[in-house]
């Protein structure tokens, strides 16, 4: 997967990849300044981010501008930073001092969630994420499921699991939750049961050896 919040390398920032560039400018020709910032790897990767009001906009102009007709996927991001710390955090040692600040990572960001996608065109072999802010007090960004067939499944995850509403779904409806559960698991202040009782991906705990044991392993 490509990486959302990665610090650039200058080297690598200063070529010029003709290809990803023509992307952006074709759309931006498109939809002017609803295309709010870009980040552009030479002959890595794009990451473009739009206005919220142009979502399903930028979802069409990637498909029939850019030829991206293949719909890789489509997930929620929290930049909020989890109150419950890291997974690799000892247990065992006073709780670090941890940032509260969000951020957005790649062509920046306004909200603490975004909505993210990626197309790829397969006559170009060229793709790009495209990212979203979902409003504070509406999370609510418009459906792609008319624009890219493959969107359908993957809002109604997003929709579970982040909280976040997309306008014009057809059927925002449980895939993995029982209904009436309450919450959204990938939220970063949901309190996952299994890392509190072990810090995931878990912290191997190493018994000491036997008494007997130790005395063969040191005669060898």
């Amino acid at each position: 997967m490509s990486p959302l919040s990665s610090a650039a390398d200058p080297e690598v920032e200063a070529a010029v990849d003709e290809r990803r560039q023509g992307l952006v400018e074709r759309l931006t020709a498109e939809l002017g300044d609803a295309l709010v910032d870009h980040h552009l790897r030479a002959g890595d990767d794009l990451w473009v981010r739009i206005r919220t009001d142009a979502w399903r906009a930028a979802g069409v102009a990637a498909r029939d501008v850019l030829g991206c007709e293949y719909f890789c996927f489509l997930s929620g991001l929290d930049w909020m930073p989890s109150p419950y710390g890291k997974g690799e955090d000892d247990p065992t040692e006073p709780p670090p001092e941890r940032s509260t600040e969000v951020k957005q990572g790649l062509a920046g960001g306004g909200t603490r969630f975004q909505v993210f996608a990626r197309v790829v065109s397969p006559h170009e072999h060229v793709g790009l994420t495209l990212k979203v802010d979902v409003p504070d007090d509406g999370l609510t960004v418009e459906s792609w499921s008319n624009v890219y067939a493959g969107a359908n499944w993957h809002e109604r995850e997003t929709w579970e699991m982040f909280g976040i509403n997309f306008a014009g779904h057809p059927d925002l409806g449980h895939i993995y939750l029982p209904t009436g559960f309450e919450g959204y698991p990938l939220r970063k202040d949901f309190p996952l049961l299994a890392r509190i009782v072990k810090p995931w991906p878990g912290i191997v705990d190493v018994e000491p050896m036997p008494a007997a044991f130790e005395g063969d392993a040191e005669g060898e």
